[in-house]
């Protein structure tokens, strides 16, 4: 038996899952799981990278912890991101990965701080088992009410978006930017035209207006919230198809008159 044998039969146990189903999971054949797991074989660094992945950890704690003696607070582990700024998160007792929640009064530090584990590992956490498992999840407190009937100080969850390209059109993101600090919008992606995102509020006050790609530091993709107030059932803030579609057309004439800009 070796270390990596012991952690991969231990995680593995940990997210109780039978050596079928994690074989399955990482897309290798069971036999070659028990070689691994018994330690007569040892994984390709590829398929240690997958592993990790799975269990919520680090090919580095993979290969080099006993896992079985480390604490939560140990197990912080960072993900790949665009380039090679890395994504830290924190894993709670049972290997799944936490949601930690950004309130606002810690939004300018998270600004500093979004890639250093030992902030991440102070920031409040919790877990939210309705969730699909499958994503890395964080909470921020939204201020402003730019996104009516979304009310200030809700707390949105978002899902990490790896690749800043599969912003979907008219979808709501909670964006990290170097300019404008966190903020929570409605999303329209013209990267392949000319390398920006369109920002939109649904609160038709507020001008929707254009971003850099290179100014955006993290991408979450909305797909939960919590609030103590309720919205009034009077408002009228919504956007319609009909909305969105004139707002999308309004962004295209502007990518066509920055084009037609940047031609002279």
């Amino acid at each position: 038996m070796s270390l990596i044998s012991d952690n991969i039969r231990y995680l593995r146990k940990k997210l109780g899952l039978t050596q079928e189903q994690f074989s399955e999971q990482i897309g290798i054949k069971r036999s070659l799981l028990g070689a691994y797991e018994e330690g007569r074989a040892d994984p390709r660094l590829t398929t240690l990278t997958t592993m990790a992945n799975a269990f919520g950890t680090s090919v580095d704690i993979l290969i080099s912890k006993d896992v079985s003696k480390l604490k939560a607070s140990d197990l912080i582990v960072s993900k790949f991101k665009r380039g090679k700024e890395v994504l830290a998160v924190t894993v709670s007792n049972d290997g799944r990965e936490n949601i930690e929640l950004v309130p606002q009064k810690a939004a300018a530090g998270y600004l500093n701080g979004y890639a250093d584990p030992e902030y991440i590992q102070e920031l409040p956490r919790f877990n939210l088992p309705i969730l699909p498992q499958n994503a890395t999840y964080r909470a921020f407190e939204i201020v402003g009410d730019s996104m009516l009937p979304i009310l200030p100080g809700t707390i949105v969850i978002g899902s990490f978006v790896e690749d800043i390209r599969d912003v979907k059109n008219g979808k709501t993101y909670v964006l990290v930017t170097r300019t404008d600090g966190i903020v929570y919008k409605r999303v329209f992606n013209y990267i392949n035209d000319n390398g920006k995102l369109f920002l939109v509020s649904d609160n038709r006050q507020y001008a929707p207006y254009q971003m850099d790609v290179e100014d955006v530091l993290e991408v979450w993709s909305a797909k939960a919230y919590i609030s103590v107030q309720f919205p009034d059932a009077n408002e009228k803030n919504e956007v319609s198809t009909e909305q969105l579609a004139s707002i999308v057309l309004d962004l295209q004439k502007e990518i066509v008159k920055l084009k037609s800009q940047g031609g002279e």
